[in-house]
C-alpha cells in the first residue's frame, strides 16, 4: 500500500494548495490545458480507458457516461454531485475543503470533453460555508483566464456556479438534484430519457452527473495517462478510494487505498483495530445506511475492498462510508434507526416507498419496545422485500436492505427483542 502513489489527497499536506497560487505552483490546471490540447474525443477516450467509476456509489464508468453525450446538441452542462447526504461520508467534503481547485480543474475537463458551456456543482444545504469558499476559489480560477470566455485562448466557454440545496438525502439521486437545481420538488424522474439524452438532463439538455471524488480524480488521470491509473487497483476497480471510517475504530477517519485493500488490512493495520478494549468487531455497514449491513467475519475481513469483491459478498462498497460496530451494539437497534433515517427522507413519490417505510418504522419500533412477536419479523420481512425493485430510485432497496440482512444475518439479536429483552447495548456507548 505505501507503494501507491495518493491521486486524490496527494497534494493535501502542501501548506495553502487551496489557494490558487500554490495549486497552480504544483501542477495545478496543466491537466485542463494537456486537455485543450488534446482535443474532445481523445480526453473522453483516455478516461474511459482508464475504466475511471463513478465514487458517488454505483460505479458506473465515467467515461462512458461521458460517451453518451450527443456531440450535435448546442446546449449541455455538468452538474457534480457534491450532496454528500449518505449516513458516514464525508470525503467530499474533505476535497472541497483541502484541495477545491483539483475539483474545479476535474469539473472543467469533463465540461470541455462533453462540449458544455456550464458547471452547476450541486452542494447540500449545511455545506454553505464550503460553497462560499468555492466561490471564491472559482472567481480566482476566472481572473486567471481558467473559467469564463475563450479560456486559455481556447474559443470554448464555461461558466462554473455553486447551488445549495435544501438538505434533502433523496436530492443526491442524479434526478432528484437536477429537479432541485431546476426549483422543482428533489423527486426522482421517470427515466428514459436519462440525463445524458435531450429531454432527460437538466432544463431537457443533455447532463452529465458525477460525484465530487469522481472529478477529482480526472486531472491525475490526464497528466498521467490511463495505463498509469489502470496499473493501481484491480482489474475492475482502477485507481484508489477514499475509504470514511467511523464508529467503533481506534483511529477513524478518511483514508486513500487502493482497490487491492482489504478489510482487515484498513480496520486493524490502518485504524488500530476495535475502540474499546476486550471487544471485537461485530458488523459493519460498508456504504453508509445504503447498503445491507454485514457481519465481519474472517471471509469479509479478507476480502479487498473492490466493486467486484464486494459484490461476491451481496454487498456494495458504494460511496465506502463504512460504520464499523462491535460485539456491544445490537444489531436490530441499528436496523430501526437506519429506518427511521430512511422514512424521514423519503420523498413520498412512490407508494412502496412512502407506505413502506412508515410500516417498517412503525413495526420496528414495536420489536424495539419488547411488544414484538414472530408474526412482526416475518411481517417486516414481507414489506422490505416487497418493496424491492419497486421504486423510481433505489432509496425504496436501500431502506428494505437493513431490515432483510438484519433478520438474514444476525436473527439472534431480533430473537432477544421478540422474546421481551430491551437492554442491549447500542452504538456510541
Amino acid at each position: 500500500m505505501s507503494d501507491t502513489p495518493n491521486i486524490i489527497l496527494r497534494a493535501n499536506d502542501v501548506e495553502n494548495i487551496r489557494d490558487f497560487d500554490v495549486y497552480v505552483e504544483n501542477g495545478g490546471y496543466e491537466a485542463l490545458k494537456k486537455s485543450l490540447e488534446m482535443g474532445r474525443d481523445e480526453v473522453i477516450n483516455v478516461v474511459k480507458a482508464s475504466n475511471l467509476r463513478g465514487r458517488g456509489g454505483a460505479g458506473f464508468p465515467a467515461g462512458i457516461k461521458w460517451s453518451f453525450i450527443p456531440k450535435n446538441e448546442p446546449i449541455k452542462y455538468v452538474c457534480v454531485n457534491a450532496d454528500e447526504s449518505e449516513t458516514g461520508t464525508f470525503k467530499d467534503r474533505l476535497i472541497m475543503e483541502t484541495n477545491p481547485h483539483q475539483l474545479i480543474e476535474g469539473a472543467l475537463i469533463a465540461a470541455y470533453a462533453i462540449g458544455a458551456k456550464a458547471v452547476y456543482i450541486y452542494l447540500r444545504g449545511e455545506f454553505w460555508d464550503v460553497a462560499h469558499d468555492l466561490d471564491e476559489r472559482i472567481a480566482a480560477a476566472r481572473e486567471a483566464g481558467f473559467i469564463g470566455e475563450n479560456i486559455q485562448d481556447s474559443g470554448w466557454d464555461c461558466e462554473v456556479y455553486t447551488h445549495l440545496g435544501a438538505g434533502a438525502y433523496i436530492c443526491g439521486e442524479e434526478t432528484a438534484l437536477l429537479n432541485s437545481l431546476e426549483g422543482l420538488l428533489g423527486q426522482p424522474r421517470v427515466r428514459p430519457p436519462f440525463p445524458a439524452n435531450k429531454g432527460g438532463g437538466l432544463y431537457k439538455e443533455p447532463t452529465v452527473v458525477n460525484n465530487v471524488e469522481t472529478l477529482a480524480n480526472v486531472p491525475w488521470i490526464i497528466n498521467n495517462g490511463a495505463d498509469a491509473y489502470k496499473a493501481i487497483g484491480t482489474e475492475q476497480s482502477s485507481g484508489t478510494k477514499l475509504y470514511c471510517v467511523s464508529g467503533h475504530v481506534k483511529n477513524p477517519g478518511v483514508f486513500e487505498l487502493p482497490f487491492t485493500t482489504t478489510f482487515r488490512e484498513l480496520l486493524y493495520d490502518i485504524c488500530g483495530g476495535p475502540r474499546n478494549e476486550g471487544t471485537s468487531f461485530k458488523a459493519m455497514l460498508p456504504s453508509g445506511g445504503s447498503g445491507p449491513i454485514v457481519p465481519l467475519t474472517d471471509e469479509v475481513l479478507d476480502t479487498r475492498m473492490s466493486y467486484e469483491d464486494t459484490a461476491k459478498l451481496g454487498t456494495i462498497i458504494g460511496s465506502a462510508s463504512l460504520i464499523i460496530m462491535d460485539d456491544t451494539v445490537d444489531i436490530t437497534w441499528v436496523a430501526s434507526k437506519v429506518t427511521k433515517f430512511f422514512k424521514h427522507e423519503s420523498c413520498g413519490k412512490c407508494t412502496p416507498c412512502r407506505e413502506g417505510t412508515y410500516w417498517l418504522d412503525k413495526v420496528i419500533d414495536r420489536i424495539m419496545a419488547g411488544e414484538g412477536t414472530p408474526k412482526d419479523v416475518e411481517l417486516i420481512a414481507n414489506v422490505a422485500n416487497n418493496m424491492q425493485g419497486a421504486t423510481l430510485c433505489a432509496l425504496g432497496d436501500f431502506a428494505a436492505n437493513p431490515i432483510i440482512h438484519t433478520i438474514k444475518q444476525f436473527p439472534d439479536d431480533f430473537a432477544k427483542h421478540v422474546q421481551g429483552d430491551t437492554e442491549m447495548a447500542v452504538a456510541g456507548d
